[in-house]
């Protein structure tokens, strides 16, 4: 062989080429991440970071999953709080089992509707302490390191407890966000700004921001907490006992009491929830609902949630072959769109906790139904709520416009103008945070912490923390599923997944977003389903959302026909979807969702976090 031909066998290539390599993937934002230890994706760096110091020191997911949630209750306060909610869906890899854990809690004993039409109401306000419920997320945490984690209470609170005492550097979006408050905290809930903008100073992106209040509540539950015994199991139950039974409780009664604030009322109140309210709620473990679709079982919490919307989106959709159809085509933003609409109008019409309503969930989910529902929808964008009927079960769907004008849609399907306007005044809600781990031993879980945002309701100063407003989701219309009642869960918004691939535990996933939550999750599954995109691809894609059905909070609004698009869709499919009649508004190239996502894909383990908001992140090994 000549000495050329040597030199060009070992000479290679000092620069990669970075397209065109056998089975090299589109650019993406980041990789999608490969390996075999862990996975931790979450919407922070900071609770993705806590959640891999836990793999690394010997824990399981579900040790990971709290360590996540804790310190991401601190470093996204515009988005969650230790007092917040916090829904769980699990697959237990020595159990083969998938198991949801309800972080969410009821309503107040006082919160009846009487008593709020005595105080004039005709809707639960936005944020104060009426809409206040009893806060599920920690209850939530502590079942699950308990009956699933295998680390101490104090390994797993160590990251949140020094994120809050040493501080962490507070991102742009939450610095944003008390800009925003501002005049709220200092005039009218000077507990909050004696939190987030001392002296009237509100902090700057990055600045070392940290929460000595908080940082104290967490060491006193911890304290306690190994005070009570020598063994995990009795020192996590001991900090439930001080959170629900003990000092934090106590805190939180006298606060609702002793107080009253302004609100999205326009008025002053105190509030409903006491201490014997948290201490008759626990955290409970249930089975979660589930459909099969394609090759994939995908799970989801029960219709206390609005998790099964997205079972219904794919029910409807498995009588359409949407593998042929282009992911970022006006088909398929438009079919997907009018399925939304109609698994939305039925969850507002018949979901509710099952503890107080019987929801038809097996029909709501059968082909049967989504057969007769499938063929509601046409080539041109609907103008009109539709839920489907039930005989025996259900209720009015109520909502209102940006007029103010409140209507009823009725059993016939008319919807019919009530004579008392919503309110006026809107308020932007607080966002939520998502977790998702996998580990080595085969675990995944799935998490959607939120609740007890700053701009929820006034920091309570013995605490360091504000309490969960998801209170406002219930309606004072009696006869609808959502009325509220005195231990109730409201249809929380909050939806994590879980999915299995040919009968195979295979993937956790989910986003924050309210009422889209649902409709991001969907369009990533259909993408990583239909269109082999990877983990990370699904999660950068453009995303769309309509808010064609009642709004999950104040002030409960429908906006009809909507349709929302991130700018990153051409110009022709805009153009063919205002063509169909939907009414489009194109935003900001990267401004919907924060996906996160983790998988066992054979012998590996994959995740993936969106770029969107520069917050998420996913780390893993």
């Amino acid at each position: 062989m000549q000495d050329r031909e040597i030199e060009h066998l070992f000479r290679g290539s000092a620069t990669a080429p970075t397209q065109g390599l056998p089975g090299q993937p589109p650019f993406t934002t980041r990789p999608e991440l490969c390996g075999t230890f862990g996975m931790v994706a979450s919407t922070h760096w900071l609770g993705t970071a806590a959640g891999m110091a836990i793999l690394e020191k010997g824990g399981n997911a579900f040790d990971a999953a709290v360590a996540t949630g804790l310190a991401l209750q601190v470093v996204e306060p515009s988005m969650a709080g230790p007092a917040g909610d916090a829904p769980v869906i699990l697959y237990d890899a020595k159990k083969d089992n998938v198991s949801v854990i309800c972080g969410q809690g009821g309503a107040p004993a006082g919160a009846t509707v009487a008593a709020y039409r005595h105080l004039g109401l005709d809707i639960i306000p936005g944020a104060g302490l009426l809409p206040l419920v009893v806060p599920g997320a920690f209850g939530a945490f502590m079942t699950l390191l308990r009956d699933w984690g295998s680390l101490r209470l104090r390994d797993v609170m160590e990251p949140a407890i020094s994120h809050a005492r040493n501080g962490y550097p507070i991102a742009a979006r939450v610095v944003a966000t008390i800009d925003s408050l501002k005049e709220l905290f200092v005039e009218h809930w000077p507990s909050s700004a004696a939190v987030y903008c001392p002296g009237g100073n509100v902090p700057k992106a990055n600045d070392l921001f940290t929460n000595p209040v908080l940082a104290d509540t967490f060491e006193r539950i911890l304290s306690e907490a190994e005070a009570a015994g020598s063994s995990r199991e009795q020192q996590i139950d001991a900090a439930c006992e001080a959170f629900y039974r003990g000092f934090v409780a106590g805190a939180v009664g006298r606060f609702c009491r002793d107080n009253e604030f302004l609100d999205t009322s326009g008025h002053r109140h105190s509030g409903f929830l006491s201490g014997d309210d948290m201490a008759r709620w626990s955290a409970r473990v249930e089975a979660p609902l589930s459909l099969d679709y394609d090759d994939y079982t995908i799970f989801k919490c029960g219709p206390w949630s609005q998790g099964p919307v997205l079972l219904q989106q794919l029910a409807l959709l498995r009588g359409f072959d949407i593998a042929s159809l282009d992911p970022d085509g006006p088909d398929l933003v438009h079919l997907v769109t009018e399925c939304a609409k109609l698994a939305f109008a039925d969850r507002e019409k018949f979901y509710g906790d099952p503890d107080f309503v019987d929801v038809p969930i097996s029909i709501l989910l059968s082909e049967e139904y989504n057969a007769a529902r499938r063929a509601l929808i046409g080539e041109t964008a609907s103008g009109e709520i539709q839920p489907g009927t039930i005989p025996g079960y259900g209720g009015p769907v109520i909502y209102g416009l940006e007029d103010g004008q409140r209507y009823a849609v009725s059993e016939d399907g008319t919807a019919a103008p009530l004579s008392a306007p919503s309110p006026a005044v809107s308020i932007a809600t607080g966002d939520t945070v998502h977790l998702d781990v996998a580990d080595r031993f085969g675990n995944l879980v799935s998490i959607t912490p939120s609740g007890g945002w700053l701009r929820s309701s006034p920091t309570i100063p013995d605490l360091g923390f504000a309490l969960s407003n998801r209170g406002q989701i219930f309606t004072l219309d009696e006869g609808t599923p959502g009325c509220i009642a005195p231990g109730k869960r409201p249809r929380t918004t909050l939806s994590p997944g879980f999915a299995m691939r040919h009968g195979k535990p295979y993937m956790a996933f989910g986003t924050p977003g309210a009422d889209r939550q649902d409709q991001w999750a969907l369009q990533f599954l259909l993408r990583h389903i239909h269109h082999g995109q990877n983990l990370q691809q699904a999660v950068d894609a453009p995303t769309f959302n309509t808010s064609h059905f009642p709004g999950s909070f104040y002030p409960k609004r429908a906006a009809l026909k909507s349709l929302s698009l991130e700018g990153r869709f051409s110009d022709d499919t805009v153009a063919e979807l205002r063509r169909r009649g939907h009414v489009v508004s194109v935003g900001e190239a990267w401004s919907q969702g924060r996906m996160c996502a983790v998988a066992h894909d054979g012998h590996l383990l994959k995740a993936a976090a969106t770029a969107r908001n520069t917050q998420g992140y996913a780390f893993g090994r």
